[in-house]
This record gives C-alpha cells, structure tokens and sequence, in this order.
C-alpha cells in the first residue's frame, strides 16, 4: 500500500513538474478574476433598486473579473490539448466560471433567491411531517420523488436548508457539467472541443432553472440518459436502401450495437430505465422531453434497444393513468395547446411592463436568437464539410415539438431552450473552431472567441439576474414572513401581493396560500380589487394576514399589472377596513390581521 501511495505521489509530483508558463499564468489569473467578481458582488446593496437587475449594479471590477476569465480559458485553449497539467486548468477556469456566473446571488446575500425554492423546501418539510403523499394537496404531490428524496437528504446530512437551496445553483450546474461532459465525449473525439462545448452551455445558461427544483433535477437525469443512449446504448449507422416494406424491416432489424459488451449493454439499458421511472415520477415536462429524444434518435436507427421509446411511453402513461390522476383530472394538458396561444403567453405577455424589465425580455431573446444562429452557422459548415452529426440537429431542434402543446404558465420557451442549449452549444462550437478540429485558435479567432464570451456572459447575467429587484429578498421581508408564520392560527388564509414572496418554506398545510393578484385576475384597481380580497379574508373561519411586502409589489409595478401609487391606495383602503388591523410592520414589509 505504502509504495502504492508512494507511486502516486510521485507522478503527482512529476505532473505539476511539468507545469508551464501557460498553465500556471492562465491558473492564477482564473484566481484573480473570481476574487475580482467575488468582491465586486459582495459590494452590492440590497434591495437592487435598477429595473435591469444587478447587471445595472455590479461595479466594474466584475466585469474585468469575468473579461479576465474569457482571456484565461481562451489562453489554456490555445495550449498543449492532452497535457495533465491543462485538464486541470481548464477544470478550474470552469469552476470559477460556475462561481462567477452562478454564485453572484449567493455573494450578493445569504437568501435564496426566488419564491419557488423556498416553496420546495417546504414541500420537502410538508413529506417529512405529513401522513404520506396526498395527491389532493397540489401539483407537487402527484410528482412527489425529488421532494422524498430532498427530505431524506437534509434529515440524513442535517444541512440547513436554506443554505442548500442557496448553492442549489452551483450544486446544479456543477451536475449538468459533469453528465454534458460525458456526453460530449461520445459526439467529439477533439478535446478543445469537449472544453468550449462546456464553456459555451455556461455563458448561454440564461433560463435560470437550477435553482433547487424538480426541474433542475430532471434535466440532470436528462442528461445522463442521452448519454446512455448515444453511448453504449448506441447502434452503428446501418444502410437505409428504400421505402418498401421488406427495405425498412430489414432495416429496423439490423441494427448493430456500437457497444460490443452485452453486460455493458445490459447495465446501460437497466439504468436508463431507471432514470426513465425516476423521472416520470419527478416532473411533469422532462419525461415528454425524453421520450421525444429517444423517438428521434430511435427513427433514425442510431438506437439500438428499438423498443425503448415504447417502454418509456408505457412508464410515462402509467404515472400520469394513476399516481398523477387526480391533477391531471383538473388540467387537461391539451387545454390551451396551439401556436398563436404559445406565443402570446411565452412571447408577447412578457413583453410589457417598465422599460429596464422589457430590455431584460429583449436581452434574453436576443441571446437565445444569438446561439441558435451560431448553431446554424456551425451546422452548414458541418454539412459542407460531410461532418454533420444528425443526433445533435434532432436533439437541439425536437424539443420545439412541446412549444405549441402546454404553455406551461408561459414558460415552456424557456424549458425548450434549456433543453435545446447543451447541442446548440455543440455545433455552435463548429464555426466558433477552426475547420481542422484539434488545430489551435489563431491570434484572430482567439480574439473572436474572447468578444464572444464576454459578449455571452454579458446577456446572460442581464437575463438571469434581470429580476433581481423582487426576486432577490432582504433580511426584512424575510423577518416578516416568520412573523406571519408565527401569529397566523391553523387554517387561516395568508394572502400576499404577488407571487415573490418568501414564504411557505414551513406550515406548508396549514395555511391557505393566496395573493391579491390570483384573486383580483390582474385588476388591482382599489375600487374592484379591494373588496374582493377584504370579503375573501372577512369569509375564512380562522381569519387571515395580509402581507404586502417589497418586493411583491416591486413585481407588480415592474412587469405592468400595477403602479406604485395603484399598490399604496389599495394598501390604505384595506388598512381602513373594519377587522384590520396592523400586525407586523418594518422597512420592507407589512403584515394586516383581518379577523373573520
């Protein structure tokens, strides 16, 4: 064992040995510029007064933080492509990255941000302290596994959880990395390749799903399984000789295994099907997602189990059947299914509000148009060349399929983006690259490749973090939703302004959870609205709390429902009311008691 470790030691000794100028310029000034933005960000007051968000608040070291890191990863690029000494260097720049572009919340303030991951929590709590899963609660209890397997997570490992779902996004991004990085190892034998593929997916990762979710679970999984299947799930490209019927079964017969390790074979397909049931049973899109990538990839003969698609069909229709009943009863999923309804409620209802939150929609369209035009650019060049790869086209465009059946609340764009974003990313790279594949970057490309990025994580940190003004929370609106939770009796109504609001974490059953938006349908006129919510407070037997805090209203005036005068009227009109009275008061929030 000693000379064991010893070897070890020593090879470990001749590799850093063997570092170069390069390697260790382009090591330390991934250092320097993740101190740079670390620093920066946690500089940034909060509340974020700009309707852009933080990238209107970040001071300028950041931004030379994050142009240093596109100067250092394109440096490395440009080095020795099978040194130990560059894997380790790329590895690290992308890790700084990851901090850079996902952990700037987390340096700005200690408070998740977003409403929905502390909603998660208190799923995951509501699991842990509940008499089982009743599918009756809501949505999230018809797909209950990621919330099980959350509550044993924190139980066994006695993590906080707000912290967890604070790092969620590094954590996330950290798994989407690591299964993308298998699966580019299966499309690409160029290693320059396999690291800009990585690169790329980072500073187009605008969606903002990885925050602690059943989505951001499910696309990990998501992942490793389309790793499976253009990997040892894979069968070689077979001649399709024409359409008659003994032509195309003898076709489908022939398919031969690229892998050819039948134990393999055999592990690989009982994981996937694995992953398949765990999905199914952890979000409602990701399973469709799957199956539409397994049926691609399966007509075109470059699956080699055939009969996967069929299986996973019959896994996905047994969930929704049974343990999604009871929701799915209530949503028909082909409800409001149709183009011109996907685009008005993906596209055109997000275009309004101020002018800082219409430039954020209009950065994130803009970007997304950006990588699918480099895509494209990349894939003629594929084809001119004869190195078109047909898996990634089908698996960056067969996710458009779901745009025009479920909007989604409207965000069903943004989930087929984030699908379509790892191969967009992949042959995009194709024009980003010189032609001969593992041929350094020139001078000019580099150059080319430098602009880009910043340019890429530029929009990205506008898009992601564009509603920083209502989804990043303060210390006070955090103290008055504990307060609430406090002096709210079981059963009362806990009724909010919109939906940023940090609560519902804990009590997850005991309260009824509403806002005054839900319940006023978009008028928030004093005249209408308010009688509306005060007779919907007066009528819950155990009475109800009115909170209105900062940035609940702060969304309302920044996407258009409301203004701030609009919001302050309706605020002393139920203030005024018989039965109300102040509960809880401080900078950023207030809390009424109605009495019933």
């Amino acid at each position: 064992m000693s000379r064991v470790i010893t070897g070890r030691l020593d090879a470990t000794i001749r590799t850093m040995g063997r570092w170069k100028p390069r390697e260790v310029w382009c090591a330390v000034a991934g250092a320097v510029s993740l101190a740079l933005a670390v620093g920066a960000a946690s500089t940034v007051a909060v509340p974020v007064s700009s309707d852009l968000g933080l990238v209107a608040v970040l001071p300028y070291p950041f931004w030379i933080g994050v142009l240093l890191l596109n100067i250092a990863f394109i440096v490395a690029l440009r080095g020795d492509a099978a040194g130990p000494a560059r894997r380790l260097v790329m590895l690290w720049l992308i890790v700084a990255l990851v901090l850079v572009l996902f952990g700037t919340a987390a340096f700005v303030t200690d408070v998740p941000r977003g409403e929905v991951a502390f909603r998660h929590l208190g799923v995951a709590d509501a699991l842990t302290n509940s008499q089982g899963i009743n599918p009756r609660i809501d949505a999230y209890f018809n797909w209950p596994a990621f919330f099980a397997l959350l509550a044993t997570v924190l139980q066994a490992t006695g993590l906080d959880p707000i912290a967890v779902a604070l790092w969620a996004p590094v954590l996330n991004m950290g798994l989407w990395l690591a299964a993308l990085g298998v699966l580019v190892r299966y499309l690409t034998s160029d290693p320059r390749r396999r690291w800009l593929v990585l690169w790329i997916f980072c500073l187009g990762n605008w969606q903002d799903q990885d925050y602690l979710s059943p989505q951001a679970f499910g696309f990990f999984l998501y992942l490793v399984v389309v790793a499976l299947i253009i990997g040892p799930l894979a069968a070689r490209p077979s001649e399709f000789r024409g359409f008659r019927r003994a032509d195309l079964a003898a076709w489908w017969r022939g398919r031969t295994p690229a892998d050819p390790r039948p134990a393999h074979r055999v592990s690989a397909l009982a994981v996937t099907l694995l992953l398949v049931t765990v999905i199914c049973a952890s979000h409602q899109l990701t399973p469709f997602m799957v199956l539409i990538a397994l049926t691609a990839l399966t007509l075109t003969g470059r699956l080699w189990p055939s009969r996967l698609p069929l299986i996973t069909a019959v896994i996905l229709g047994l969930w929704l059947a049974f343990p999604a009943s009871t929701f799915l009863a209530g949503h028909p999923p082909l409800l409001d299914a149709g183009i011109p309804a996907a685009l008005e409620a993906n596209v055109v209802d997000r275009l309004s509000g101020s002018a800082g939150h219409v430039i954020v929609v209009q950065v994130r369209i803009v970007l997304t148009l950006v990588l699918w035009a480099l895509a494209v650019a990349g894939a003629v060049r594929d084809w001119r060349s004869g190195r078109l790869d047909l898996r990634v086209v089908l698996l960056a465009v067969t996710p458009l399929l779901l745009f025009p059946v479920q909007l989604y609340g409207g965000e069903m764009l943004i989930r087929v983006s984030l699908f379509a974003l790892p191969f967009i990313a992949f042959q995009a790279c194709s024009v980003l690259l010189p032609t001969g594949g593992s041929t350094r970057p020139s001078f000019r490309a580099a150059g080319v490749l430098v602009l880009t990025g910043f340019l890429l994580a530029v929009l990205t940190v506008t898009g992601r973090f564009g509603n920083a003004q209502y989804d990043v929370f303060t210390d006070g609106e955090i103290a008055a939703v504990a307060a609430v939770q406090r002096f709210a009796p079981p059963g009362s109504a806990i009724i909010s302004a919109a939906h940023p609001t940090p609560w519902r974490s804990e009590a997850y059953l005991e309260h009824r959870y509403r806002t005054i938006d839900d319940l006023c349908r978009n008028d928030l006129a004093t005249a209408t609205c308010g009688p509306l919510v005060y007779d919907y407070a007066r009528r819950n037997p155990a009475g109800a709390v009115v909170l209105l805090t900062r940035s609940s209203k702060a969304s309302l005036v920044l996407q258009g429902a409301s203004s701030a005068g609009g919001l302050a009227e309706l605020e002393a009109w139920l203030s005024s009311q018989d039965g109300v009275e102040l509960a809880f008061g401080n900078a950023d929030a207030r809390a009424y008691r109605v009495t019933p």
